[in-house]
């Protein structure tokens, strides 16, 4: 029996994944803003599950970086960082409303900030050491979950300008990918990785990419006609091109670039575009924290999917 499509929704409890590296060693911009704790709002990360659970979604992806109280490296955890109890608590609501919990944990070089020190030691011993502790905890945390989300987004070109840049070469960067996929599935998870490596390598990522990982490509914006030798092109029809490929895909879509139509028309063309058989569903990714501040913008995103599905998917409510 297949598995249900994928309704989904990436919340943040960490807040430390971007960063320049410079001191401390968890800074994100602008800097008079930074805090070494997460401040995530309890009542705000309540309300979302709440309204995602009235709204029949069935996954939350959780970044959860520092946010934890690890056992295995409590160096790296946030001063406000949840216990292990806490945490394992609020998964369990989640479930008990329908929601499945799946983890995320960003190695991407451009996004790892939430590792403190190990950041500036990619690719050596301790790192891959540390790495897999925090995989197996995570992994025992969330339950054994059939997923593990890795990121792997925007390290490469995305860090020229910022005072530290760290970029993995090809084989560098495949054989760190490996390495922590194989990891997850130590422990039953199925890797779940950012499409974007694809816009920038598309042979290299043809040639080195395994159907055992589940891509998500995505694209924030108006999905509009672009000239066919322009970005915004490529990054809508990866799509099409991971399809074409063999796949499994959980296109992405936000309103995050103030553009509130993507939903709706990331939604419609998955369905019209894509193999029913490789599309496992979809997520949205509002990007912004768990504050009171932002409580709007999350809901917002929230509803959005939820009629998007409900007008294109009607018969998965």
């Amino acid at each position: 029996m297949s598995e249900p499509m994928i309704w989904s929704y990436l919340i943040h409890l960490s807040t430390h994944m971007w960063g320049d590296g410079s001191e401390p060693s968890r800074e994100w911009y602008p800097s008079r803003f930074y805090s070494e704790n997460n401040n995530v709002d309890l009542a705000v990360w309540d309300e979302v599950v709440s309204v995602m659970a009235d709204r029949k979604y069935n996954m939350m992806i959780v970044d959860v970086g520092d946010a934890v109280q690890y056992e295995s490296h409590p160096e790296i955890s946030a001063p406000d960082a949840w216990s292990k109890d806490f945490l394992k608590k609020k998964l369990d609501e989640m479930r008990a409303l329908g929601i499945e919990p799946i983890p995320k944990l960003n190695f991407s070089c451009g996004h790892h900030t939430w590792l403190k020190q190990y950041n500036r030691m990619v690719s050596t011993p301790i790192y891959y050491q540390v790495c897999a502790d925090l995989i197996k905890e995570v992994c025992e945390l969330f339950g054994y979950p059939r997923l593990f989300h890795l990121g792997f987004d925007e390290e490469v070109p995305y860090q020229p300008g910022l005072e530290k840049v760290m970029i993995r070469g090809e084989k560098l960067w495949w054989h760190d990918l490996f390495f922590m996929a194989a990891e997850c599935e130590k422990y039953g998870a199925r890797p779940w990785v950012w499409s974007d490596y694809y816009w920038d390598f598309p042979e290299v990522f043809k040639k080195n990419m395994p159907k055992s990982i589940l891509q998500s490509n995505w694209y924030y914006y108006p999905l509009m006609d672009h000239p066919k030798d322009s970005r915004p092109y490529l990054r809508i029809h990866t799509y099409e091109y991971l399809d074409e490929l063999g796949y499994d895909q959980v296109p992405t879509s936000s309103s995050c670039h103030g553009a509130p139509q993507n939903n709706h028309q990331t939604v419609a063309y998955a369905k019209d575009k894509l193999t029913p058989e490789l599309l496992k569903g979809f997520m949205v990714a509002p990007w912004y924290m768990t504050t009171p501040q932002t409580r709007y913008a999350l809901l917002n995103d929230v509803d959005r999917l939820y009629y998007a599905r409900k007008a294109i998917y009607p018969e998965t409510l």
